[in-house]
């Protein structure tokens, strides 16, 4: 017997190696998963769309492997004036460059993460960003390498 997960009962054992298997190949077919967790093709479908219906899996992805060319990818910590929040969150959503933002409990207010094509492209987001209204302080880094990611 499966033992449940406390926070989702309805996910077990052989629920998490199937999201296991399919994130480390989302185009693996149906019949290959099967195999290698013992079960028959249409169970495995089944479980899948039973993952999606409920939101264990909201989707499939692509990483870009190493030959396409990547972007530029930086994060920038931002600190903001006395309720800025709301006009430099705008701001920052209007920047095709951020990819996503952060609210933060520490010496910070925002973590944005940012991807440009070129560093001249990052240059200019980051001169945008220090200069929206209710900056206080911006401080980037450039991501040079990935050594670890664990994002499914």
């Amino acid at each position: 017997m499966n033992r449940s997960d406390d926070a989702n009962p309805h996910i077990d054992e052989t629920d998490r190696r199937l999201v296991a298997l399919l994130a480390e190949d989302a185009r693996a077919p149906a019949a290959t998963l099967a195999r290698r967790l013992g079960l028959a093709r249409t169970t495995v479908q089944a479980r899948i769309e039973r993952l999606l219906a409920r939101g264990v899996i909201s989707g499939f992805t692509l990483r870009a492997g190493p030959r396409l060319s990547a972007p530029i990818r930086a994060t920038a910590m931002v600190s903001v004036e006395p309720r800025s929040g709301p006009g430099v969150l705008a701001r920052l959503e209007s920047l095709p460059q951020v990819r996503s933002v952060h609210t933060t409990s520490g010496r910070v207010d925002f973590i944005v993460e940012l991807a440009a094509d070129t560093t001249e492209e990052l240059d200019e987001t980051l001169d945008r960003i220090g200069e929206a209204k209710g900056v206080r302080s911006s401080e980037s880094l450039v991501h040079l390498s990935t050594k670890l990611d664990r994002r499914v």
